[in-house]
């Protein structure tokens, strides 16, 4: 019957938005709907909708906001048309798709997934205007290369979550991701995004209708890239500080600043300087082009809010519970098990993060019960948890409200994507068993 209720739930919240009801409207209502009819009482329910406004806009709020502002100055000053251009005339257009699925895969590995993509999403703006190609053709490579890099390689949350759980090695997962992580992202980027060529997305782009800057003085590519990759530089050196210093003052600062707030306030205050004040560009317009970006992320944060609550919902009926124990009654291979079952609790809780973390409390006791190597079971679970994102998952709602899509656009381009993602991810978990 939970089962029942949560396809239903799926149902209706497409139909609606189809419909043209605003998400934030729809998720919300549908929310509440399902955590009744699933027997959460009242109060309970409450508590659940809380507990998921809370937990999304804790984490990501200031991430989004930071980032959106970051893209903002970035596009209004001129960097990221700088950048698209030194793309451009390094990888030549026909190769640009592997530009943007570089891009995406080097910037993805240190930083948070949403970060990276508000501040990528200018950029990709950006080269397809610059080269006249359709927008998902450059698009796809790059999201594809975050969506990996986020479920597959520590220092994400996820990884690292499993990785404690299972007492896997940190550097032979990394190594072994990686290998895994490359054909994933090659068919999920570039050959998907080639498919989606004819798919055609009206994508409005932003004049720069608050700048003082001449068009003809454009900043520095040393600088733009610098800036635009201050925040990865940050984190980074925080990843290798907490792995590698001992206890000291320099490593107490590095995991300050890398953490990803900090990491990109103190890159939004570079970006004023080095692309506003340094070249005597007006506060006021500076400010300008801040309020422009958290405007335009404003109604992203509620619609990604609402969906973290019918996530919570369905968490808080036990749904995730029912789904596992059901599915641990099941024979098959350890390592195709762990993703199968990953792969339903993704569809049903909508969170990777979430999906492989309860996954690993069912699937655990199989590696000392069948031998099977940690690393290859965190990288199955980090497969299963991008399986068939949907209604129900924040980032299905990030890519869609960001990239202005339909929600057949949304459908055919991110859910596709993320899929073959989790099924290529499950064939070379496979391949390395034969190996490892």
């Amino acid at each position: 019957m939970q089962i029942l209720i949560i396809v239903a739930a799926i149902i209706i919240q497409v139909f609606l938005t189809v419909k043209k009801i605003n998400p934030f409207l729809s998720l919300l209502t549908v929310s509440i709907i399902a955590g009744l009819c699933l027997g959460i009482q009242p109060a309970a329910l409450i508590s659940s909708i809380e507990k998921g406004v809370s937990s999304t806009m804790g984490s990501i709020a200031l991430v989004i906001s930071l980032g959106a502002v970051l893209g903002k100055i970035l596009e209004q000053s001129g960097a990221v048309e700088k950048i698209a251009v030194s793309l451009i005339n390094s990888f030549g257009q026909k190769n640009i798709q592997w530009a943007a699925l570089l891009t995406g895969f080097l910037i993805g590995i240190p930083l948070y997934y949403n970060a990276a993509f508000v501040i990528l999403v200018p950029l990709m703006f950006m080269l397809t205007r610059k080269t006249g190609l359709p927008f998902l053709y450059i698009a796809i490579p790059m999201a594809a290369s975050l969506s990996t890099t986020h479920c597959f390689l520590p220092p994400h949350p996820g990884p690292m979550v499993l990785i404690a759980a299972f007492k896997a090695d940190v550097g032979k997962t990394l190594v072994l991701g990686i290998c895994m992580a490359i054909p994933a992202v090659v068919i999920a980027g570039p050959l998907l995004g080639a498919k989606l060529k004819r798919i055609n997305v009206s994508t409005v782009f932003n004049e720069k209708p608050f700048s003082n800057v001449e068009e003809t003085k454009t900043p520095s590519s040393l600088i733009s890239f610098f800036v635009a990759s201050l925040p990865v530089i940050l984190i980074g050196l925080s990843v290798i500080a907490e792995n590698f210093l001992t206890g000291s003052l320099l490593k107490t600062i590095l995991i300050f600043i890398g953490n990803t707030n900090i990491a990109l306030l103190i890159s939004v205050i570079a970006a004023l300087y080095f692309f506003g004040w340094k070249e005597k560009v007006k506060t006021e317009i500076l400010m300008q082009w801040m309020t422009l970006a958290v405007n335009s992320v404003a109604m992203i944060l509620l619609i990604i809010t609402a969906g973290s609550i019918f996530k919570q919902v369905i968490i808080d009926s036990g749904t995730g519970n029912y789904i596992a124990s059901f599915s641990q009654k099941l024979s098959m291979p350890p390592l195709i098990f762990a993703w199968v079952i990953t792969a339903l609790l993704r569809v049903s809780v909508g969170s990777a993060t979430v999906a492989g973390i309860t996954a690993a409390g069912v699937v655990a006791p199989l590696i000392n019960q069948h031998h099977v190597s940690p690393e290859l079971m965190v990288l199955a679970v980090g497969a299963g948890s991008v399986f068939g994102s949907h209604v129900n998952d924040p980032g299905f709602w990030m890519y869609k409200e960001f990239f202005k899509l339909s929600l057949k656009q949304t459908f055919l381009s991110w859910t596709v994507m993320e899929t073959i993602i989790s099924v290529v991810g499950l064939g070379m978990v496979l391949l390395l068993n034969i190996f490892i």
